[in-house]
Parts: C-alpha cells; sequence; structure tokens
C-alpha cells in the first residue's frame, strides 16, 4: 500500500484546506504514491495528522468518490479506484493531418498580416498609439454612476435590445449634436462593442465577394482587413495633406463603400476640407455607394473647436457615422455606436443581435448619466488639456533632440503623430524598431499601414507613429532622447 506524504505546512483556513488536500490526494494518484486500490486513511487519522477538522476530509473524501477517483463503503476503508492508472506527461498536440476545412472566410484571416499591432510585451516607455493614460479615467465620477445602475431596481433580468439602452442612446443624440454638429434621431443609433464591431458590422452587411470599397492610403489596417475577410476587393485611394484625394476616386461599378477618417486623417493627420468632402459626396451619389465615416479621435483638436462631422452635410444619408468611447474613456470600455441612414437601421440591428445580442447595459446606462450630467463633457475638456500638454512636450522633444530634417505630421488633432525620418530609408524601420525596443522604448513601423508598395521613382523614408496619450511629459522626453540615439546609431552603422 502507498504511503501517504503529508504536507509541512499549517493549518490554513477550512475552505483552502479542503482544497489542499484533494490537491494532495489527486496528485498522489496521478503519480503513482497512491496507486489503484490503495487504502485511504481514515478520515478522523487524516484529520490528526493535518490539523484540520474532519469535517473537511470528509468533504474531501465525498467529491473525490463523486468524481470516481475513490471507492467508499459504510464500515469499510476508502480505496483508490481500481480503474485508475499513474498519469502520464501531457503530449504536445499534434495537427491533425485531415482536419476539417476552414470556411473561405476563415482561409482569408488565416492568411492575414497584422504587422502593424504592438508587441505582446509593453516596453517600459511605450508609443503605443490608441493607448491612454489610466490617471485620465474619471474612475470616481464613473464609479458613481456604475453603482447607480447596478443598484437599480429591475424587474427580471434579461437581454436587452440590440441597438443599445434608450437612455444612452437619447444622450448621445444631444451630444453628438452639441459636440460634432450631427443631425439624428436616437432610433439612428445603435450601441457596439466599440468601433471595430461597427465596422465589422459595416463589412458583413454591406459588402459581398467580389464587390469593390475604397479606403485610404495609407490607412487603419484593422478596418482593411475586415472589408478584405469578406472577399472585397482593395481599391486604395492615396492620401495627401489634406486626407483623401477625391480626385483618384475610382469610377467602378462594383464600389460599394468607401472608407474615410475626415477630421483626423489616420495615420498621417490631414483634415478633409469642404471641397473634397462635398466631391466625396457627389462621388458616393453617382455610384450609390456608403460612405463610412471614422470619427475615432473627433473630440481632440488643439487650438480650435473640433471639426463638424461629415455627416452634418449628408443631404441624402449614404454616410454611415463611427464614434468612439476608447480614446476619452478606455479602449478596454469596449463601448462605440453606429449612426445609421434610416432604411439601414432595422438591418443592422438584426446583424448586431445575431453578432451578440447588445452592448453590456450597465456600462450604457452609467456612460448615459455622465453625458446628461455634463460630467462626461467636462471630463473630455480635461483629458484634452492634459494631451495638448503631451503633445507640446513631444513636438519640443523631437525638435530638440533628432536632426532638423525630422519631419512631424498630424499635429493638429488627435493623440499621435507620424515622424518622418529621412535620412532614414524605409527598409530600415525593422531594425529602427527593434533597436528601440531593446533600449526599453516603443516605436511603431508606419509602412503597414500603406496598402502596397510606394512607386519606385519616389521612396518613402522611413516613418514611426508615435502615440503620446498614455505617457507622462518626463517619459516623452526621454523616450525621444532615446530614439534620437538610436536613430543616431543605425546612421552611423549606415556610413
Amino acid at each position: 500500500m502507498g504511503q501517504l506524504r503529508t504536507p509541512s505546512a499549517g493549518p490554513p483556513a477550512a475552505s483552502r484546506a479542503g482544497r489542499r488536500i484533494y490537491d494532495l490526494l489527486r496528485g498522489q494518484m496521478a503519480d503513482g504514491t497512491l496507486p489503484s486500490g490503495a487504502r485511504l486513511p481514515s478520515t478522523r487519522a487524516l484529520a490528526a495528522d493535518l490539523g484540520v477538522s474532519r469535517t473537511t476530509v470528509t468533504a474531501v473524501y465525498e467529491q473525490l468518490a463523486a468524481e470516481g477517483f475513490i471507492a467508499t463503503s459504510a464500515g469499510r476503508a476508502a480505496r483508490v479506484a481500481t480503474q485508475l492508472a499513474p498519469r502520464e506527461a501531457p503530449r504536445p498536440i499534434r495537427r491533425a493531418r485531415m482536419a476539417p476545412p476552414l470556411s473561405t472566410f476563415g482561409r482569408r484571416v488565416e492568411k492575414m498580416v497584422m504587422s502593424a499591432l504592438p508587441a505582446a510585451e509593453p516596453c517600459r516607455i511605450d508609443f503605443l498609439y490608441g493607448a491612454v493614460a489610466s490617471r485620465d479615467f474619471p474612475a470616481l465620477v464613473w464609479r458613481r454612476a456604475y453603482q447607480a445602475a447596478l443598484l437599480r431596481h429591475q424587474q427580471s433580468l434579461y437581454y436587452a435590445p440590440p441597438e443599445g439602452d434608450a437612455s444612452l442612446r437619447r444622450a448621445l443624440q444631444g451630444y453628438l449634436a452639441r459636440a460634432r454638429g450631427l443631425g439624428c434621431d436616437a432610433e439612428q443609433i445603435v450601441v457596439v462593442h466599440g468601433s471595430q464591431q461597427a465596422i465589422d458590422l459595416c463589412a458583413r452587411v454591406l459588402l459581398d465577394p467580389g464587390d469593390a470599397f475604397v479606403f485610404e492610403d495609407p490607412g487603419y489596417l484593422m478596418a482593411r482587413r475586415c472589408f478584405e475577410a469578406t472577399g472585397a476587393r482593395l481599391l486604395a485611394v492615396p492620401v495627401d495633406g489634406q486626407g483623401l484625394d477625391t480626385a483618384r476616386l475610382p469610377q467602378v461599378d462594383s464600389v460599394r463603400l468607401a472608407f474615410v477618417t475626415p477630421s483626423h486623417q489616420f495615420p498621417l493627420g490631414g483634415m478633409l476640407p469642404m471641397g473634397r468632402r462635398q466631391a466625396l459626396l457627389h462621388w458616393a451619389s453617382q455610384h450609390r455607394a456608403w460612405v463610412i465615416e471614422d470619427d475615432y479621435d473627433g473630440e481632440f483638436r488643439y487650438g480650435q473647436r473640433p471639426i463638424d462631422a461629415l455627416q452634418s452635410i449628408d443631404s441624402e444619408g449614404r454616410v454611415i457615422y463611427v464614434g468612439t468611447f476608447s480614446k476619452a474613456l478606455s479602449p478596454q470600455l469596449r463601448l462605440g455606436y453606429l449612426v445609421l441612414p434610416p432604411e439601414l437601421v432595422p438591418v443592422f440591428r438584426q446583424a448586431k443581435r445575431l453578432t451578440d445580442r447588445h452592448a453590456p447595459v450597465l456600462e450604457q446606462r452609467a456612460l448615459a448619466s455622465l453625458i446628461d450630467s455634463g460630467a462626461y463633457e467636462r471630463h473630455v475638456r480635461r483629458a484634452r488639456r492634459e494631451n495638448e500638454r503631451r503633445r507640446t512636450a513631444l513636438l519640443d522633444a523631437i525638435a530638440r533632440y533628432l536632426p532638423a530634417d525630422a519631419r512631424v505630421v498630424g499635429t493638429a488633432a488627435g493623440l499621435h503623430v507620424v515622424l518622418w525620418l529621412p535620412f532614414l530609408k524605409q527598409q530600415d524601420e525593422p531594425a529602427l524598431v527593434a533597436a528601440a525596443r531593446a533600449r526599453g522604448v516603443g516605436v511603431y513601423p508606419v509602412s503597414p499601414l500603406f496598402a502596397g508598395a510606394p512607386p519606385r521613382t519616389r521612396a518613402r523614408p522611413a516613418g514611426l507613429i508615435l502615440g503620446y496619450a498614455s505617457l507622462t511629459v518626463d517619459q516623452i522626453r526621454q523616450g525621444v532622447r532615446t530614439l534620437a540615439a538610436v536613430t543616431a546609431g543605425l546612421q552611423a552603422a549606415a556610413r
């Protein structure tokens, strides 16, 4: 009969003691210390040995018996079940030779490269675009609003409407009119899990394989991948300092939508002027195409009032407006919204229901409370001031530490800039990113956001996207100083 080894640690709390004894017995059955058929100590004896109550040991034995690991009967000692064998070391799972095939959608997704996404391990100083400072989050105000929503009496707990809580949609209707010049009815709003789900719904509802879509080049990679995953064909249109070059919009019958970031082009930062906005809407009308307006950081414009949304001048109902709270509050909140043309509202509600039924209700009600009370807009103004300080520190540090021909674009708005380094080539971006990371500074290449290679007659220099909303002023200065040292080393190595 195997000998039961007892642990040397003192007796913990009762619930923890039971778990410890259970794990001990299971482990010794697995490694053969208690072989098949071995007799276990009585509950009284084991309780005395371990310094715990007999009730705790009895509960463990009952659990093991219920799971089939030991056999018990009245008047007889408990024994390890006879059919048990020592557990072998886990074997690595091998890929099946004849695994069931993926769908066409699955195969497209499997081939996609997300090289612009951040590495798993954050750096000590991380210029990660899309990240915001946790200390900027209005934790106390949010906690009060969330607690009030939690304690609000409900007749029952059941699924909510797919379009979102009525209180948040009403609050958003007023906020969008004040802050973005956007006119809509609350019924046109569908609340979603962040702008990424909004984009995914647009792709699945509006595109078929073989359709074409217009996309800014460079542009938001995760959105492009959503559209490409449907089997639709990419029509990349270059951007310049004023955003999408509408003079180069394709005249293609199969085009179904255009995806744009007109208030602050991602990533280069251009603001689409009125003439181009009107040209884009005219093009959409001619081709019976939708325009998806991603207003991902519209609240953050420095030195002047935020630009009104493209949707505010849309007289034909062509624009689908996508908004998010990821930049103003937190990307971990996973709340965003769509403002839809009336004819698209029913199908998007149904698509949302099929996807995940609805966004979390308590968070929606807490956010509605913040908007209705004015607390959200006060928070946005504070966050804008803080991020303007960070932006100023970043621009000052670049001017101070980097060579004079380093060029920064996209500074008038948002939470990131693009830094062009003409003294390095596009091919140097991976080495630059790796060298900076080795010194504890995270920077991100701009090249993966381009849809294709640059023309041979006009090679791109190395470029980096620098997000600053999660960093302190001191971290920004230190990070740019380190980046300057890294670029100097790459320049010296290239000579």
